[in-house]
């Protein structure tokens, strides 16, 4: 590990506003923001761009960064502490592990900014809007609660967008080219280091915003699969 990483880890332990593995605050997380405001969370959250920018424009709701990077957290978390964003936590967690760290009804929100679209088939499970992954922002969600994706991958959002369809959730906003459309509300603006890159190279960002409210019945994910190999998504 390069002394730089070595730095933040250390650096982190001392950050009022990251936990790490920290089961402690669930179902307390209004406890720590000393307030009952909405709590919004940004998974794979990188650097925290989108938390950060988040907690900014929405001072009347509360902000958690989840990802398992330390060192990429530290960013974010340095930055809250500097300009003294209450409002925005950052947790060091494994997602396939988040119902360890909040209850149900607990999440108002869910943003997933520009994850590994995991393009290989044999890791369909790992992208972060399988229904393996559904099912656990599900149970933690508020009813009604959303779910936003914003990301570059033409795969990943038509993967998604399949997803949407065979469990019949409901989807409210599909943009396939979002900074196409006018009036775009303040949010979908934030940029994050991994969109700046263009990895995929599509010179396009796509948009979905849904609700998972509908039941994801495990027995159609050998229907998912079949549909996906014959898409070659």
């Amino acid at each position: 590990m390069g002394m730089k990483k070595l730095i933040r880890f250390a650096e982190i332990e001392t950050f009022s506003n990251v936990f790490q593995h920290d089961t402690s605050k669930k179902g307390k997380w209004n406890e720590y923001f000393k307030n009952n405001n909405s709590i919004t969370l940004e998974l794979a959250c990188g650097k925290g761009e989108y938390s950060v920018g988040l907690g900014r424009i929405y001072n009347d709701r509360n902000f958690i960064g989840i990802d398992i990077k330390g060192n990429r957290i530290w960013r974010g978390a340095k930055t809250c502490l500097q300009e003294g964003l209450n409002n925005v936590a950052f947790l060091r967690a494994e997602i396939d592990k988040i119902e360890n760290y909040f209850v149900p009804d607990e999440v108002a929100e869910i943003w997933i900014t520009f994850p590994d679209p995991q393009l290989r088939f044999s890791k369909l499970k790992k992208r972060l809007t399988h229904p393996k992954f559904l099912r656990l922002y599900k149970n933690i969600l508020q009813k009604g609660g959303l779910v936003h994706l914003k990301t570059d991958s033409p795969n990943l959002y038509n993967f998604t967008k399949t997803v949407i369809d065979l469990y019949k959730l409901e989807l409210l906003v599909d943009y396939d080219d979002l900074y196409k459309q006018q009036n775009l509300p303040q949010e979908l603006y934030i940029k994050t280091h991994y969109e700046s890159l263009d990895i995929a190279q599509s010179n396009k960002i796509h948009y979905l915003q849904f609700k998972i409210d509908a039941d994801l019945p495990i027995e159609l994910d050998a229907q998912l699969k079949e549909i996906l190999n014959e898409q070659e998504v």
